[in-house]
């Protein structure tokens, strides 16, 4: 063991002035113990050693001195910190309740395309919210934007309702362009067009407040098409985390591609913000998304993770119009039930993931999905109480997160113990 890595700066001004040497012998210090033990011809004052009693040898290269035993205290290495998410979501000391931040109301949308892909946008390193992850769109509400936001005592706070569907489509059109909006009184399905120059102008204008969102569209002659998306549970971050939301997730789907649609009346491409949020916007498989999750290429959250593991077997690209339209209907079918047996359907889960234990096989956190948070506690309201979110919790964010089936994970756990 190096003696210069064990007591600083003063031992290494005695090495150097030859004044001791190490022990070789039983007393020898070895790698898992905190002190090291020194002969020294005479006894450094203070500096954190002392000696040790009933240890006096004569030198054998000068009889006329006596080396004495002393220990040198080494101080305690400090353990590996852990990343600031596995402390908070693995934490089993809740903070007190006067401590709990309130979580700001927000809404997503899993937006699919004419051929059944999904939309993610990678979010900005510098973003203080999933920083260098792949999200949906989706944000914050905004009283000036989206309407009467219901206040925190209210129980329409965590209920899907106007300002939630309004804030979802309004942050998908300034994060991505893509304008979920229809004319008035068509009936065809189409989405309302917006040239490029124009919907630019708008995204910035909106995003800075400068412009409401509901009276541009009408300014077009359109409506929102709020009344498209289909809710598909609601998240309520943890409480030992400090930024915290509780979220509206909605899927919506985009028009099927139809031959009886002028060549006009496309999708645009989605674009990134510029870059204030968000750096790439782009369509992707279900499963594409996930394997590149799955080999750390990409970051996914557990909610993001989660909800696209479930709707995966479903949707799938095909160049077959009647085949993409079947999918989205066996989408409508999974929505009518509830996926644990619990009679909670999914429109209706809340979920805030709870910290159950930390896997010794993989270091892994293991993440309950049955509780709805202390907002909604006893509100008979329930999440997912089938499956759970295994994830490692790094500095650069979650790293191999997987859903299992609750059952087999703590089975495995039980087996690991015998």
């Amino acid at each position: 063991m190096s003696i210069n890595a064990g007591c600083g700066r003063y031992t290494r001004q005695l090495l150097r002035k030859r004044l001791f040497a190490p022990i070789i012998s039983e007393h020898e210090p070895t790698s898992n113990l905190r002190n090291q033990i020194f002969h020294v011809r005479s006894a450094p004052a203070g500096r954190g050693y002392r000696s040790l009693p009933g240890f006096v040898q004569s030198s054998t290269q000068d009889p006329g001195y006596r080396l004495r035993l002393y220990e040198c205290k080494r101080p305690r290495m400090a353990p590996t910190a852990k990343p600031d998410l596995e402390k908070q979501y693995m934490s089993t000391k809740p903070p007190p309740k006067k401590q709990h931040v309130e979580p700001r109301p927000s809404s997503s949308i899993l937006l699919i395309s004419p051929s059944n892909e999904i939309l993610l946008l990678s979010r900005v390193k510098t973003s203080s919210s999933f920083a260098s992850a792949h999200v949906f769109p989706g944000g914050n509400l905004s009283a000036s934007q989206d309407g009467d936001i219901p206040p925190p005592d209210h129980a329409a706070r965590h209920i899907d309702g106007p300002a939630y569907r309004l804030g979802a489509i309004r942050e998908c059109f300034e994060e991505s362009g893509l304008l979920l909006a229809k004319k008035k009184g068509d009936e065809s399905g189409v989405l309302l067009e917006v040239g490029e120059a124009e919907r630019e102008r708008a995204r910035k204008e909106i995003h800075g407040g400068k412009l409401k969102f509901v009276d541009w569209v009408e300014e077009l002659g359109g409506v929102v098409d709020s009344d498209s998306l289909l809710p598909f549970t609601r998240w309520i971050t943890p409480p030992n985390l400090p930024k915290r939301f509780t979220t509206q997730m909605y899927i919506y789907f985009l028009p099927l591609t139809q031959p009886s649609v002028s060549s006009t009346s496309s999708i645009p491409i989605p674009t990134h913000d510029g870059g204030i949020e968000h750096t790439t916007a782009s369509f992707a498989p279900f499963t594409k998304w996930l394997t590149l999750a799955n080999t750390n290429e990409i970051i996914l959250f557990p909610p993001q993770y989660y909800l696209m593991t479930l709707l995966a077997p479903l949707l799938t690209p095909s160049s077959s119009h009647s085949e993409l339209q079947a999918q989205r209907h066996s989408v409508l079918k999974f929505l009518e039930g509830d996926g644990d047996g619990k009679g909670v359907r999914w429109a209706d889960k809340v979920m805030s993931p709870t910290g159950l234990f930390m896997r010794k096989s993989d270091g892994r956190s293991v993440l309950a999905l049955d509780k709805p948070g202390p907002e909604l506690a006893g509100s008979g309201r329930r999440g997912d109480e089938e499956r759970v979110v295994l994830v490692k919790f790094s500095k650069e964010g979650p790293r191999n997160v997987e859903v299992r089936l609750r059952r087999d994970v703590l089975s495995e756990e039980r087996g690991a113990k015998i």
